[in-house]
């Protein structure tokens, strides 16, 4: 006995050996760069653009036919007057209308990058403009900042590069490699008739991009245990699936219930698909994550996450416990719609929900749907997947040269910021570009603190005049050292 106790001793000490060692040794996955030269803007100048882009109401719709055409194609005459150099020196193609592909020509052969943005925007929910501080289409400047519906998400970022470009070629700058600007109308309700279209132009084409770049953030005070700014460089995207259940039955008068009505039945179904998450992987993303991010943090959680091989289980605990690194590690599961009964004395013959799923780099739309078939384990409840459900996008390898050289702009223009991997949670006009290049990146170089987050498709949407200067210098910077 004394013997084994002994041994497992040893094993133990080992352990805490290896443990120790693995996150002293730990070290960090920064690239080190020097601190880009201060490139003059006019900020008085960028901030009367963005303001002026903010005030036309491009609002998308699922249907084409229901968005006001005037104010999309008075943003695509303001952005040639506002741009001349832009528009003289670069080659433009309308697509569908309102989305534009740009193309600057560079001087060598080398493979294209891709920069996206959009256009178009969510609307103001109604009932809630009086909340706003500012109106939500002024393009107010107020406070030292922008204010408007689109100021982040995301005509802040197709103006900046817009500048970015602007100025480079008031200096007469040409880029080694082509560069494509992308700008799509409908991201909104699901980039099909914009982004996906000039994607597939690009690929019909042969284009094979060195990397293509998309909407994103520096996400500031928001990750726990690493005090600077953190740019998340996202590699990929979730799937997206709402999933349909109809429970069916006879009806009648409320008087005489049978023991289970459809909308018992629905609503233990429901109960059922919370109760009975979809497994966590943090393998599958946030791993990747964790990766660039533990050598950043304080010693005791650098070595939780280095020996990842002993601590998963605890970590992916902990995660499931706050809704945002909850949606990082699994597919979530989510109730949107519960519709049924007419009156309160009759008995609904059907009963009909929504249950909307984001899908983990793993998983599948298919995948999905066994679960819920599973889960439910009810014959008599119809489970149905609606349009436009999409697969996880491929992940991008956060060791590409691409993604380092995406990494020292960043660097360079915002000193001190900790780049990372990331995975998106929402949709993005990025995942049609994937036929084109396997390094999509999911960033803009804005800066987004805890409260920021709700100003996306919600209220007082703004940016800062300083943080919107800040991404137009990003760009520059990535376009004047990207050889």
């Amino acid at each position: 006995m004394k013997r084994i106790v002994f041994l497992l001793g040893l094993v133990l000490l080992a352990v805490v050996a290896v443990v120790l060692v693995r996150g002293v040794s730990t070290t960090s996955r920064q690239v080190q760069v020097e601190p880009a030269a201060p490139v003059p803007i006019d900020a008085e100048r960028a901030a009367d653009t963005l303001a002026s882009a903010i005030r036309f109401r491009t609002v998308s719709h699922q249907d084409p036919a229901h968005i006001d055409a005037s104010q999309f194609s008075g943003l695509v005459r303001f952005i040639a007057e506002r741009f001349p150099r832009v528009h003289r020196e670069l080659t433009r193609e309308a697509v569908n209308d309102y989305s534009a592909l740009y193309t600057w020509k560079g001087r060598a052969a080398d493979k294209p990058i891709v920069l996206l943005a959009h256009i178009d925007v969510v609307p103001v929910e109604a009932g809630t403009e009086n909340n706003w501080l500012q109106p939500p289409f002024s393009g107010a400047q107020a406070d030292g900042y922008i204010w408007g519906r689109g100021a982040l998400d995301d005509k802040g970022s197709a103006m900046a590069i817009l500048e970015a470009v602007e100025h480079l070629l008031g200096t007469g700058f040409q880029p080694q490699r082509t560069v494509y600007l992308a700008f799509g109308h409908d991201e909104e309700v699901s980039g099909r008739r914009g982004a996906a279209v000039m994607a597939k132009l690009l690929h019909d084409r042969g284009v094979e991009a060195e990397f293509v770049m998309d909407e994103g953030a520096i996400v500031d005070g928001m990750v726990p245990g690493i005090s600077a700014p953190v740019a998340s460089l996202s590699v990929g995207e979730k799937g997206y699936a709402s999933i349909e259940l109809t429970a069916t039955g006879a009806g009648g008068h409320s008087s005489v219930p049978p023991r289970q009505t459809t909308i018992g039945a629905l609503s233990a179904a429901i109960a059922e698909l919370e109760r009975n998450q979809m497994p966590a992987n943090l393998g599958a993303a946030i791993g990747k994550s964790l990766d660039f991010l533990g050598p950043e943090m304080p010693f005791g959680q650098r070595v939780l996450f280095a020996n990842l091989w002993l601590f998963n289980p605890l970590v992916e605990r902990e995660m499931a416990k706050i809704p945002q690194t909850n949606a990082g590690i699994r597919t979530t599961t989510a109730p949107t719609i519960f519709d049924a009964g007419v009156k309160d004395n009759v008995l609904p013959a059907s009963a009909r929900a929504v249950v909307n799923f984001r899908i983990l780099p793993g998983d599948t739309v298919d995948t999905v749907v066994e679960h819920v078939r599973e889960t439910i384990d009810n014959p008599s409840i119809a489970v149905r997947v609606l349009d436009d459900s999409t697969n996880p996008s491929p992940m991008s390898d956060p060791e590409a040269a691409a993604f380092a050289r995406v990494s020292r702009a960043i660097r360079a223009t915002f000193p001190g910021t900790v780049v990372s991997p990331f995975l998106s949670l929402g949709a993005t006009d990025a995942r049609w570009y994937t036929i084109i290049s396997p390094n999509v990146y999911r960033f803009a170089p804005y800066r987004l603190r805890a409260e920021d987050v709700a100003r996306i498709h919600g209220t007082n949407e703004r940016i800062a005049v300083t943080d919107y200067v800040g991404m137009i210098r990003f760009y520059i910077e990535l376009l004047k050292n990207d050889s």
